[in-house]
């Protein structure tokens, strides 16, 4: 719901066309026709004017919201920092939880010890033994009284502001959580590049709607506002689940009605892993959550989302028919082009859109093939050469910016690692649901 005095601001991908008349953009991908005073709305949204009080114009602000299109930047509200209380699982960092506490003056603070050697003085809570941070979150968020929940890990180190961006947000009733920008701290050594450049808790610098397989899939609850009364609504967290529970938390409350927003202008800094080997071993600890989460949430995980055609010309490539490749793609991108024409895109910006889109392709069979089906690729000369293949992106990547062989070794061992992870919870879950492609419309 979009209250009226609302400012917007258009998704850093949108693209407007026929006098803005025609809006692309969002994540999923999709197009919108707008009549003459939509456009109008929309430039004036664009230019900083706020959201009106008339029925029709707070409809299509609603309506490009949910699209991802645009993107709400509410202020002030009545949420206050004495409507929160702070919620810190910890186990073995007594120095962590006191870190986080020290940055949060002024917040009512909930600790809770999940089984450490040493028992924390000043923790509300302890388990006898190590549940895991579902069970910890769980424990902290029901002895909280206020209407807003704050999680932040004992690794983390929030900004002194960090709520007020975050805060805003919910005086829209339909908002459930909002997740602040979660950075790795800047550090020595290549490890700390990486983490800086593309950790896997920082959903980057855009703001956006949280939606499963879209941009901003899910947000981590290493950082998370939670409004008390969702959580009773969901249950809290799944303490079945050792990792990824964050995932299935979100996704369950988006399953339940409810908006989950990510808000970049509030900062929450994380300390990364001290070495190689203790990282390698978070992602793959990662990556054992995807079997899991794929009993839960079917048809979220696919190891990659492919259209009939794109199968078709990827497949033939793999298959070592270049030529009859080649053709299909050409035909099938004539008829997306003929197809975006007809819609209002310009013929340049079609091609460029197909282009665009043939790469993020091409990409992500690279991701699936280094994440998931490497240990296919062994089994064949053919399919070693596609394994190399697939690490061009990661080199390329590392060259464009400028990066470190370090920094592109550690690319690479990111997603085997997890690939790793992926087929050891495939395993124990026997499922290969995170394994396999799954079919979408063209």
């Amino acid at each position: 719901m979009v209250q009226a005095g609302t400012r917007l601001t258009l998704d850093a991908n949108a693209r407007r066309f026929r006098g803005d008349r025609v809006l692309l953009g969002g994540s999923p991908l999709r197009l919108i026709r707008l009549s003459s005073t939509g456009a109008g709305y929309l430039r004036d949204w664009v230019a900083g004017q706020p959201v009106g009080d008339r029925s029709g114009e707070r409809r299509l602000a609603e309506r490009l919201v949910a699209a991802g299109l645009m993107h709400p930047r509410p202020s002030g509200g009545h949420y206050s920092a004495r409507d929160v209380t702070l919620v810190v699982p910890v186990k073995d960092d007594a120095s962590g939880a006191a870190a986080v506490g020290t940055a949060s003056e002024g917040l009512n603070r909930v600790v809770v010890d999940d089984g450490s050697a040493a028992p924390l003085p000043d923790a509300a809570v302890r388990h006898d033994r190590p549940r895991g941070p579902a069970a910890a979150r769980n424990s902290g968020w029901r002895l909280a009284n206020s209407d807003l929940v704050a999680f932040l890990d004992a690794d983390t180190r929030p900004e002194p502001d960090w709520l007020e961006a975050v805060l805003p947000h919910f005086e829209d009733p339909q908002v459930a959580a909002v997740a602040p920008r979660v950075r790795s701290v800047p550090g020595q050594g290549a490890l700390a590049e990486y983490e800086a450049d593309r950790s896997s808790l920082d959903m980057g610098a855009d703001p956006g709607r949280v939606l499963p397989l879209s941009r901003i899939g899910y947000v981590p609850t290493a950082a998370l506002v939670v409004r008390r009364s969702a959580l009773v609504t969901v249950d809290g967290f799944d303490e079945a689940l050792r990792y990824g529970e964050d995932v299935d938390f979100v996704w369950r409350l988006i399953d339940a009605g409810y908006d989950v927003r990510y808000e970049p202008e509030s900062t929450v800094w994380h300390v990364p892993r001290p070495d190689v080997r203790s990282w390698l071993r978070q992602r793959f600890d990662y990556g054992t959550s995807a079997a899991p989460l794929a009993r839960r949430h079917p048809d979220r995980l696919a190891c990659a989302r492919l259209s009939a055609s794109s199968a078709l010309e990827w497949g033939l490539t793999v298959g070592g028919l270049p030529r009859a490749a080649v053709v299909a793609a050409a035909a099938g991108a004539t008829r997306m082009i003929r197809r975006l024409r007809r819609r209002g895109i310009p013929g340049d910006e079609s091609v460029k859109l197909v282009l665009d889109a043939s790469a993020a392709t091409a990409g992500m069979l690279a991701a699936a093939v280094r994440r998931g089906w490497w240990p296919l690729t062994l089994l064949s000369r053919r399919g070693r050469r596609v394994l190399l293949a697939s690490l061009l992106p990661c080199l390329v990547e590392a060259v464009r910016q400028r990066k470190t062989p370090g920094w592109a070794a550690l690319r690479i061992a990111d997603d085997i690692a997890y690939g790793i992870g992926v087929w050891v919870g495939c395993a124990r879950e026997r499922t290969a649901k995170p394994l396999l492609a799954q079919r979408i419309r063209s």
